[in-house]
């Protein structure tokens, strides 16, 4: 087709226009799929100079892609007009009408000739539903709306004011905020409207909102509210200032052993509330990890967070983390978030990710059919008990994993006690303590282990810790306790 041609007779719209609309910046992070969606949706509208094509106060059902010309927008307040900027070729005027539905919020006048390409409303809707992957567009145009506003009071989320952008991940952009009243840092995540606008995430995210909100944990970064605004979710969480650990272990130098060893404990006390309280993360992994600059572990992104034995979405978690069961869509529980907790820990102590590949589905197929290389083989000198911790979490049999955070601090605790680091952050001062002994046959070794393990994790539950001390053998090497019973001196 040559340049200049017609694409659609009925619409005046040209190979050019269809070039334009492709390459504008505003678009840039737009699929290329969606942005053919949309220029299907496009219907132009010429306008002269002086023409009022926005009126403040009219309900919102279209908004405008400046083609040519450029426009003043101006707010009408107590009978004066204050001109508050202008709109070039590019950029998009009368937007949040499509993320809110109110009246529109101000005028705009046509400076010079305009060429206008109006999108309905309805039209849009329409097109989300049957294309989902165009609601990209509402999420950049509210990102582009937090970011270059000049006034502060656009830029208001319930109780809380967003002043810039900390991060942008798949599924939610990140911006800093605060509280309007209390001056109160926090972090405010908008949820991209790709999963905002999906009927059924929506209503499982309202679910499991409620049970994040409850965890309440040193090592869990705590929600605050909820927002549902401009046709998506805004989560309000605590504010951390720090980094995740994978800008730690990528452009930090390498930490000492208990340092690392100290964040793997954390993150695991923080894992072990969650799934207490009925919550599995389903994204364990450095980013998702954060420390502040106290050494402080905050466990964050629940986004993806579920309730114990759910079915599990291929598209979700990160490919380099997450587990087989995930990939395949089984149903998961605690066992997933400890396969990406392994994963996690080998990339902490050898500074190296476990699974490699070239594209995504390499890595997927290595976790459903390659065991992880042992850490050993990297680093030497890794302390027993680690390589063994990881080489247990990253079983692709989920039987054949830990079953629960509480086994693995078990394990983990003797090699604690010798790195002098403590394993509860909150321990009492009034301590006491109540002895008990068990004596067994040797081939009931491996149902006391099982039995001892069940219990000590009941009595966590409760604050309270068991320590034990193993003895083998004791026949030969000492009297046998008494089989007779202890004689009750209140009888006498």
């Amino acid at each position: 087709m040559k340049t200049g041609q017609k694409l659609d007779p009925a619409t005046g719209l040209t190979r050019d226009d269809f070039q334009w609309f492709m390459h504008s910046p505003f678009f840039e992070a737009i699929p290329d799929e969606a942005k053919k969606h949309l220029f299907r949706l496009i219907r132009p509208r010429k306008v002269n100079a002086g023409e009022r094509f926005i009126r403040q106060g009219d309900d919102g059902r279209s908004f405008y892609i400046i083609r040519e010309g450029v426009g003043t927008v101006n707010l009408e307040r107590d009978g004066e007009i204050y001109s508050v900027g202008r709109v070039e070729p590019g950029d998009i005027v009368g937007e949040m009408a499509v993320l809110t539905g109110e009246k529109r919020n101000a005028h705009v006048d046509a400076e010079t000739d305009c060429v206008l390409w109006r999108i309905s409303r309805n039209a849009f809707d329409d097109t989300c539903i049957k294309h989902p992957e165009v609601r990209d567009f509402l999420t950049n145009v509210l990102y582009t709306r937090f970011t270059r506003a000049l006034v502060r009071k656009d830029l208001v989320i319930g109780k809380y004011f967003v002043d810039r952008a900390l991060g942008k991940g798949g599924f939610s952009i990140v911006y800093h905020g605060v509280h309007s009243i209390l001056g109160m840092p926090v972090a405010v995540k908008m949820l991209r409207h790709n999963r905002a606008m999906d009927p059924v995430f929506v209503e499982e995210f309202r679910n499991e909102a409620k049970a994040i909100a409850q965890l309440n944990h040193e090592n869990i970064v705590k929600v605050y509210d909820v927002e549902e605004l401009y046709r998506t979710f805004f989560i309000i969480m605590e504010y951390v200032e720090g980094r995740s650990l994978d800008y730690v272990l990528l452009r930090e130098q390498r930490r000492p052993l208990e340092e690392l060893f100290d964040f793997l404990l954390q993150t695991c006390f923080g894992l072990m509330h969650a799934h207490e309280n009925g919550v599995i993360h389903r994204d364990i992994k450095p980013g998702n990890i954060l420390v502040s600059q106290d050494k402080k572990v905050k466990l964050v992104d629940f986004g993806l967070s579920c309730a114990r034995g759910a079915r599990e979405d291929v598209a979700k978690g990160s490919p380099l983390y997450v587990s087989p069961e995930q990939i395949t869509g089984d149903p998961v529980d605690e066992r997933a978030d400890i396969y990406s907790l392994g994963i996690t820990a080998y990339e902490l102590f050898t500074g190296q990710p476990a699974r490699k590949g070239d594209t995504v589905s390499e890595i997927l197929s290595q976790h459903l059919e390659e065991p992880v290389t042992e850490p050993r083989a990297t680093v030497p000198d890794l302390p027993r008990e680690l390589n063994d911790f990881i080489m247990r979490c990253t079983r692709r049999d989920p039987d054949l994993r830990y079953r629960t955070v509480g086994d693995i601090l078990y394990d983990l605790e003797p090699l604690a006690r010798r790195l002098g680091i403590k394993t509860r952050r909150d321990e009492p001062d009034d301590l006491n303590m109540m002895s008990l002994y068990l004596f067994y046959r040797g081939e009931q070794r491996e149902t006391m282990k099982k039995l001892v393990k069940e219990f000590s994790r009941e009595l966590e539950k409760v604050g309270a810790r068991l320590r034990g001390s193993n003895f083998e053998n004791i026949a030969s090497k000492g009297p046998r306790p008494s089989r007779r019973r202890p004689r009750d001196d209140s009888a006498d």
